[in-house]
């Protein structure tokens, strides 16, 4: 490597690594305000809040590379081009371009990097993380019922419509559904009003009921008898339960049960996800399709006419305005609306399906676009790289003033359209491929535009260029006005 290459990327490096770890050092920190009410007040150890943190910290380099990578080399040209040591390079006969080949090679081999981050330790620290966070989630304490949710509290369901009282722990509007050792909801109670209240054992947790009702379902002994399944049915003042706390104060941290998520896959086992679940959505739209037609009873609808060999089928139901007159008039009007509540459920039918599949398409939307997002990611760097060297070479100012601003306004630029169009690729508006790109898209020509500009040492843009245009018009008007004024009040002498 020659002396000014090795100069020029030994410049670069110390800048780089100095803002990765201001910045890493910053979101950990936004991290930590983000997860308190999750860490705070359990008597959690600290070895526990820093394996939750190490594990979330890969899922930050997607932001803290690119803004890094943008700083360093805005900062590193601005530099250059402050102290005269970029003129020094091109009067040594060394273009832009070469210049930067020291940093491309490293920010190419960033860019690898990248991808395996990727594809690789991003999923891994997804999966360690969220089963990590689950696993905190059960340190909560149960009188912490949220409202209007339901909540999970070993084999039962809570949802309360109110808390109140001093300590919130009276309930208002109980609905709670308890499940047997097969995960099946047998039993259903509803209560008007409830209470928690501590017992004698810090283990057990009671729960008061009152003025509600109790439903269970009955298993039937003959799981292929088609009879009615017997059922209790009973009303009681005030009921007691014991929940047991024993499962929410021994946690195993090293539990990991949840692998099922898409931001925990890489590639291949996306790209197997998607196929899946695009095949199971196709027959779903194929299979609600048939049944949806047979539901209409169009199928069913048979009318005896008699036709002559010149009608044709499409003439059969022409006249279809005068197919009623045939019938009383109290029959029209009962035929009529039982016309009208067939379409009123077959329309409510189809909203519901609708949200149904909107649902489906978001979560393959969802796969698409993480799947895409490991191939643009990796590419954000070198791309950002020749938005900011070029940058700091026209700007011609180094340090944290000028380069930190501009830095903040592309890199905020970047990151505001890749979200707005990951959201859009989210809900279907556009292409899932095209919302992963649209930010690369844009920084692209920017960085073609600033090399070229900065190749021929030129200006990011000419004033005169814009101006001109307006100045001459300005000129024309005023000496046309000028002229005008002469020719009507000549001078007497």
């Amino acid at each position: 490597m020659k002396i000014i290459d090795k100069y020029i990327l030994t410049s670069y490096l110390k800048i780089f690594f100095t803002f990765f770890f201001i910045l890493m050092f910053i979101f950990i920190f936004h991290l930590i305000w983000m997860f308190i009410d999750d860490l705070a007040g359990k008597e959690i150890d600290f070895e526990i809040i820093f394996k939750f943190l190490i594990f979330y910290s890969p899922k930050l380099l997607p932001l803290v590379i690119p803004l890094t990578v943008l700083l360093a080399s805005i900062m590193t040209f601005g530099n250059f081009s402050e102290n005269y040591e970029l003129a020094a390079i091109k009067s040594s006969g060394m273009s832009l371009f070469k210049s930067m080949r020291s940093l491309i090679v490293f920010n190419l081999l960033l860019s690898i990097g990248m991808f395996f981050v990727a594809n690789s330790l991003i999923p891994f620290a997804e999966f360690k993380s969220y089963n990590l966070r689950k696993n905190l989630a059960k340190l909560k304490p149960a009188l912490a019922i949220t409202e209007g949710v339901f909540n999970d509290i070993n084999t039962m369901n809570i949802k309360v419509a109110k808390k109140y009282g001093s300590d919130n722990n009276l309930l208002k509007d109980v609905i709670i559904h308890k499940n047997n050792f097969n995960s099946k909801n047998l039993i259903v109670i509803k209560a008007e009003k409830g209470e928690l209240m501590n017992s004698d054992s810090d283990e057990i947790l009671q729960l008061v009921l009152t003025n509600g009702k109790r439903y269970e379902e009955i298993e039937n002994q003959k799981p292929s008898d088609k009879q009615i399944k017997p059922h209790t049915y009973v009303s009681f003042e005030r009921y007691v339960m014991n929940i047991d706390l024993r499962e929410f104060n021994q946690v195993d941290f090293d539990e990991e049960k949840y692998s099922n998520t898409y931001r925990m896959q890489n590639i291949s086992q996306l790209t197997l996800s998607i196929d899946s679940l695009s095949e199971k959505l196709d027959f779903r739209y194929k299979n609600f399709g048939k049944n949806f037609y047979t539901r209409t009873g169009i199928s069913n609808f048979q009318r005896t006419v008699r036709m002559d060999k010149e009608v044709k089928n499409e003439d059969l139901y022409s006249n279809y305005k005068t197919l009623l007159n045939d019938y009383p008039k109290d029959i029209q009007i009962s035929i009529v609306n039982s016309a009208l509540n067939n379409i009123t459920g077959q329309v409510q039918v189809l909203t519901n399906q609708k949200n149904t599949f909107f649902i489906k398409e978001k979560i393959i939307n969802l796969h698409k676009s993480n799947l895409f997002d490991k191939y643009a990611f990796p590419l954000s760097s070198i791309i950002l790289f020749f938005v900011g060297a070029p940058l700091g070479a026209l700007i011609r100012k180094g340090g944290f003033g000028l380069p930190m601003v501009i830095s903040l306004i592309l890199f905020l630029t970047y990151h505001f359209a890749g979200t707005f169009s990951r959201n859009a690729a989210e809900d279907g508006s556009i292409d899932s491929l095209l919302g992963s790109w649209l930010p690369n898209l844009i920084m692209f020509p920017l960085g073609i535009y600033l090399i070229s500009r900065a190749s021929s040492d030129k200006a990011i843009f000419s004033l005169d260029n814009i101006l001109n245009p307006f100045k001459l018009t300005y000129n024309k008007i005023f000496l046309r006005k000028k002229l005008q004024s002469n020719v009507s009040s000549p001078k007497t002498y």
